[in-house]
């Protein structure tokens, strides 16, 4: 830590400022997607019931699969309701957009650490600046592949939670019981998540260019000799 010198100017400058701005929207996407917690009610009917409201609550990562309908009365319709699980499991896609999330706001941390205590070794043209920027080349690759997947999640979601699940309860069909489709928890967070997502994607793109400029891909060697067409003028 003795060469430890902080200094705040680099946040005036695109380099370490886009780095702040990809660590708190690398936050809101992994925090907006991981806390959330929702349900979906259905209405049912049976007989010497009416209208009860049965719920299946379901939170990140998404396994809907293990996800059951609370039963309409102690006595199950009279036996004629069977527990119904939702449809999906969407761990993998959810759990890798938040794990990829909160390791770049991890990154960060460490990147903005240097670039504010450390910049005089970072500019001294060694390899830290060539290794920041071939991770944000995989940056931009993992934040697509990631957002992607999960907006596809997402879509199966809410396909899985909305009036279609109407169709698989087969409770719902037996003579003298109905059901009615009640409501879902809004997604609106859900939705955030994956508008982050694509945000991060923009920010790492071009954050790549500031980075390379900090490479020796980029800068001149200082010890090589004056290529110019002229000699370097004299003094008189």
């Amino acid at each position: 830590m003795s060469d430890f010198h902080l200094d705040l100017s680099p946040l005036k400058e695109p380099l370490a400022f886009l780095k702040v701005i990809e660590w708190f929207f690398s936050m809101f996407a992994f925090a907006a997607c991981g806390s959330y917690k929702g349900a979906t009610t259905i209405l049912v009917s049976c007989i010497g019931l009416v209208n009860r409201t049965v719920t299946a609550t379901f939170a990140y990562p998404f396994r809907l699969n293990k996800v059951i309908f609370s039963s309409p009365d102690p006595t199950r319709c009279n036996g004629t309701w069977t527990d119904f699980h939702l449809v999906g499991n969407f761990s993998t896609s959810a759990q890798f957009f938040v794990a990829w999330g909160v390791l770049i706001f991890l990154y960060c941390m460490a990147a903005l650490l240097l670039y504010l205590g450390y910049m005089h070794i970072y500019q001294s043209g060694g390899i830290l600046p060539v290794i920041d920027y071939i991770f944000s080349f995989i940056a931009v690759f993992l934040w697509l592949v990631s957002t992607a997947a999960w907006a596809k999640a997402l879509v199966d979601i809410k396909i899985s939670t909305g009036p279609h699940i109407m169709e698989e309860i087969a409770a719902c069909k037996v003579p003298g019981s109905s059901c009615v489709f009640g409501s879902v928890s809004s997604m609106g967070s859900l939705n955030v998540s994956v508008v982050f997502g694509l945000l991060n994607i923009i920010l790492w793109g071009g954050n790549t260019w500031f980075v390379y400029k900090e490479t020796y891909f980029h800068k001149p060697n200082g010890n090589s000799p004056n290529t110019g067409l002229y000699p370097p003028a004299s003094g008189i």
